[in-house]
């Protein structure tokens, strides 16, 4: 077996570059991370045992907006030390002019699954969740209902992120 330990780095595209900057430079120190790197089309942070990329699109792109259902990307989730940490996030991701998409709240995708939602400039969905002890690793857990990622007609049918 192969002994992963986390996710080292998720680099995100942006057609709105200078308005992502601005919104992650204010938003990721707040999660604990540091600038490591502010080019013109590139700008890391790195902490919290993880570290999150910001680059520009190719010219090509600049004029589209992230899609949540095309290939590539869904959503990319952090996980937080406690429920008080969501709340503040979404205090924090509201003040930086973010889209709240859900939350927080309680889903029953994990046992004690708290969670905020949210869009950066682009759109791209980012979320923070707290799920406390082992999650779904519990004997007994259980991840949800099936019917939470059913999609028809480009719809979801039931919750969904």
């Amino acid at each position: 077996m192969i002994d992963i330990n986390g996710m080292a780095h998720v680099i995100l595209t942006v057609s709105q570059f200078e308005k992502a900057h601005r919104f992650y430079s204010a938003l990721l120190p707040e999660f604990g991370m540091t600038k490591v790197n502010d080019g013109p089309d590139f700008l890391y942070h790195v902490g919290a045992r993880t570290a999150i990329g910001i680059r520009r699109c190719d010219p090509g792109f600049e004029q589209e907006r992230f899609e949540q259902y095309r290939v590539g990307l869904h959503h990319i989730c952090l996980r937080a030390k406690t429920r008080e940490d969501i709340d503040r996030t979404a205090e924090l991701a509201r003040s930086l002019g973010a889209t709240i998409v859900r939350g927080p709240e309680e889903r029953d995708w994990a046992p004690g699954y708290y969670y905020v939602l949210f869009e950066d400039p682009d759109g791209i969905r980012l979320e923070v969740n707290h799920v406390p002890g082992v999650g779904l690793l519990t004997d007994d857990a259980t991840f949800g209902s099936a019917d939470d990622y059913v999609r028809r007609d480009g719809k979801d049918i039931v919750g969904g992120s």
